[in-house]
């Protein structure tokens, strides 16, 4: 009877002992989530102050930033968001709008057909080159892109594309397929007999890449479309370089040569080409978790 009495005790024990692990456990996992959200939130609020200061100075009715009271102007008004688009004798905002939407759309789609082409020549085709333009491409990619600057211009004279959005387009998507790899870490992942399959029923290598291989691959292409759109979107020091004409320059240039009289006007511009980028990331964010996720692997 003592001996089952003693079993117990033993077997109550060790539940206390687990229980009190299991709290310990339980506190430390609360502290742990505490300090992380915490330092989440500290973060978000260091990134998104200086936006909602950009949106706030977007309504300031002086327009000035000398006349700002601290971070925050003294006075807020629509007038600047009108003024945005309808004062054009000096500042022709829709007009650089139209400028930087009409290189970005022409680079995306040039730039994405270059970018999946060569992703896919690299992931599906066996050639002597392959290995090294695979290495030179990683190397190249570790240098900043001003660095060609001088290059690029002197190219620009000779073709004689200065000041014309045309050259801006060529650039743009002439650099995309540097950035190939995730594009090609895709394709990696379509299996091999599907291929084969499709060239056994007679499909030459352009049937097995547009019937085959674009459909599977449409998260991907989304992906490339959206991240060769935001580049020359946002992008200022190529515009600046080639852009000498005011009514050829691009939002980026164009807010940059505003005074200082006309930060509200800066900050107005600057949160409405924002717009956008934020509506197109949110409608498509499926297809850019996808794409990435798909893209990351190894050969």
């Amino acid at each position: 009877m003592s001996e089952k009495i003693s079993k117990a005790d033993r077997l109550i024990n060790r539940r206390i002992k687990k229980s009190r692990v299991g709290k310990r456990v339980t506190v430390k996992k609360a502290a742990e989530c505490f300090f992380t959200y915490l330092g989440l939130i500290v973060l978000a609020f260091i990134f998104l102050f200086p936006v909602l200061w950009l949106v706030l100075a977007a309504f300031s009715e002086s327009g000035s930033m000398y006349t700002f009271k601290g971070f925050f102007p003294s006075a807020y008004s629509f007038e600047t968001f009108k003024n945005l688009f309808t004062d054009t004798k000096m500042y022709d905002y829709p007009r650089w709008f139209g400028n930087t939407m009409l290189v970005a759309t022409c680079s995306a789609i040039l730039g994405s057909l270059l970018v999946i082409l060569t992703a896919y020549v690299v992931s599906r085709f066996r050639f002597p080159a392959r290995k090294g333009i695979m290495k030179a491409t990683m190397v190249l990619g570790m240098f900043p892109s001003f660095m060609a600057m001088t290059a690029v211009y002197l190219l620009m004279t000779q073709f004689d594309l200065i000041n014309n959005l045309a050259g801006l387009v060529l650039i743009y998507a002439a650099g995309a397929p540097m950035g190939y790899l995730t594009q090609k870490g895709f394709f990696d992942t379509i299996s091999n007999s599907m291929y084969e399959a499709a060239r056994i029923d007679g499909a030459n290598n352009l049937k097995v890449f547009i019937k085959i291989t674009l459909p599977i691959a449409m998260p991907m292409i989304i992906y490339t479309l959206l991240t060769s759109f935001t580049w020359p979107w946002s992008d200022f020091i190529l515009p600046k370089l080639l852009l000498k004409n005011r009514d050829m320059y691009t939002v980026a240039v164009g807010l940059m040569s505003l005074g200082d009289t006309e930060f509200a006007r800066f900050a107005a511009g600057s949160v409405f080409i924002a717009v956008p980028i934020i509506i197109l990331y949110f409608a498509l964010t499926k297809y850019m978790v996808n794409g990435l996720t798909a893209g990351a692997v190894k050969e």
